[in-house]
């Protein structure tokens, strides 16, 4: 019975009812009922609620069939529970066309051949729900009160679903993305299988799972799902199986309770954790210096099990952060660091992957590790990255509205100890994406194609480069604000079509024939030759990074 709510069919049940009979809508008994209703007049619409049970002498019927069947018609379009009418008072027979009516709808129609008082039904069943709400409400607060015990004792948090099985009374299952599934109490290997095994088909991602979900297990089971959210993530499910597909407020209300305190220790979990964990800051500052001797060395210190050979492939990445200062304030920067470290660290273990984590001013320093299974495993790294990234990502723009950030991550390296050159590489990428519009969301050194050349220019050779190459260009822009090196760029991204760059650039054409006609005058009549173009391209790309920040050394 506490799996579901009150319905008809319970209804019935009551004494009052002993001598009532169900004619139409039978399939529809496990309508919620929440209130019950005295209603003779034929606008029902304002009146009625949803889950409402609706009493009446059936003056209504009087009139005629048609304003006896708009009335059934509203009633069943606000989701009423069921229709009583009393026999004797006022009618004595009700249409076949109604009782048609309610049985296509399942909607109950319950007839009383003889005269009752419908005050007595009225106190009986409200007593009955309020009574039956007082209860759960009691049940919800021990409830409570025992799960803020639990919290505040340990990280315990078998115990937390051990103390929702005790009060729902059923099977409990915790779907978990960093160990394995657990069942509250034990069942047989046999049945665990089934239900990961049916929990997996219908999770495909965790984090499209935002609320409450039931699912048909089978034509008797039903699996009541509830998600772990921190961070705007996603991290474990609660499971409760059910025998009734509508599962009532109060296992609702429990498995909701469980899911926020489970939430909370999770969190706090991984609060003591980064406490603990800081002292990587030192591994990855000495691996950054070069201060480590052998690779052995650096892998025991990281923890990896097994550390010899080349079994893994490392990566760096550096995230870096633009706080508004005036606007968060010292201490609110310095919080929301810490959420976000926690944040990530979390999604780390999500993809199973060896880490090392850095804060340092506002940049965050990542070293992973992950096996080397076969040759898809790097590709494997990269998609692993992606959903990191990804869930940093709608967690601040959820949370964190505002906050710019950058993410950068090099080439991997076979050894941990040259993964110092993976960092450098991150800042490159970070570097060109902060310069280049079109390279903003390119996170992958490996993904930077010509940018790598140019960023491996020193920065003086590139700017005079630039300057030999487009340098009467932009001083003639700079002076007549003509636009001439956008015009450029896109006449050579464009393969010398006037009319598609005139397109691209929202100009007319005669507009696009000067700026090239002064192009030509300044730079030759040979800027289209393929020598001279390719040298004119490489320096449009470096432009952008000839005027950048000198790059960052380690």
């Amino acid at each position: 019975m506490d799996e579901r709510p009150f319905c008809v069919i319970d209804v019935l049940k009551r004494p009052l009812f002993q001598r009532a009979a169900l004619i139409a809508g039978d399939r529809g008994v496990f309508r919620e009922v929440r209130w019950v209703h005295i209603l003779e007049i034929t606008h029902a619409a304002p009146y009625v609620s949803k889950h409402d049970l609706i009493l009446t002498t059936g003056l209504w019927l009087k009139r005629s069939v048609k304003e006896g069947l708009d009335y059934t018609r509203q009633i069943i379009d606000h989701e009423t529970s069921g229709l009583c009418i009393e026999f004797g008072t006022t009618v004595d027979d009700i249409p076949e066309e109604i009782i048609d009516l309610c049985d296509q709808y399942d909607f109950p129609l319950i007839l009383f051949r003889q005269p009752i008082r419908f005050e007595e039904i009225t106190q009986d069943i409200h007593s009955f729900l309020i009574n039956q709400h007082f209860g759960l409400l009691k049940n919800l607060e021990q409830f409570s009160q025992q799960q803020q015990q639990l919290i505040l004792q340990s990280t315990d948090i078998p115990a937390i679903l051990r103390l929702l099985q005790n009060y729902s009374d059923r099977q409990i299952v915790y779907l978990s993305t960093i160990e394995s599934n657990k069942f509250y109490p034990s069942v047989t290997s046999e049945t665990a299988e089934t239900i990961n095994a049916f929990c997996n088909q219908r999770i495909k991602d965790f984090d499209q799972i935002q609320e409450t979900e039931i699912w048909k297990m089978d034509d008797h089971h039903y699996l009541l799902i509830q998600p772990v959210i921190c961070f705007g993530q996603v991290f474990s499910f609660i499971g409760m199986v059910l025998h009734q597909t509508h599962p009532s407020e109060y296992m609702k209300l429990l498995i909701d309770y469980t899911s926020k305190a489970v939430a909370t220790v999770l969190l706090r979990t991984q609060f003591l954790e980064e406490k603990i964990l800081r002292n990587q800051n030192e591994l990855i500052q000495d691996i950054l210096s070069r201060q480590i001797e052998s690779e052995e060395q650096a892998q025991m210190r990281m923890g990896l099990p097994s550390p010899n050979g080349e079994k893994y492939s490392f990566i760096g990445g550096v995230i870096e952060f633009e706080h508004n200062v005036i606007e968060a304030g010292p201490e609110r920067m310095e919080a929301r660091n810490q959420d976000i470290l926690v944040l990530i660290r979390s999604l780390l273990k999500r993809y199973q992957m060896h880490h090392l984590l850095m804060m340092k001013n506002n940049q965050i320093y990542l070293l992973c590790a992950k096996e080397k299974v076969n040759h898809e495993s790097q590709q494997a790294l990269y998609g692993n990255i992606l959903g990191l990234t990804g869930g940093l990502q709608k967690y601040i723009e959820q949370a964190l509205t505002g906050l710019q950030f950058h993410i950068g991550f090099g080439k991997t390296k076979t050894k941990l100890l040259d993964v110092w050159i993976s960092f450098n590489e991150a800042y490159q990428v970070i570097e060109v994406s902060q310069s280049v519009p079109t390279m903003q969301r390119c996170i992958f050194y490996a993904k930077m194609g010509v940018y790598q050349l140019l960023k491996s220019v020193p920065q003086p050779i590139l700017i005079d480069f630039v300057k030999d190459q487009l340098g009467k260009l932009i001083d003639y822009d700079h002076k007549h604000h003509l636009n001439l090196i956008e015009t450029l760029d896109m006449y050579f991204k464009c393969m010398g079509s006037k009319g598609e760059t005139a397109k691209k650039l929202f100009i007319h054409r005669q507009t696009l024939y000067n700026r090239l006609e002064k192009i030509r005058d300044i730079l030759g009549e040979d800027f289209f030759e393929p020598q001279r173009r390719h040298c004119l391209e490489m320096a449009l790309l470096g432009n952008p990074l000839s005027n950048a920040a000198p790059e960052v050394k380690q």
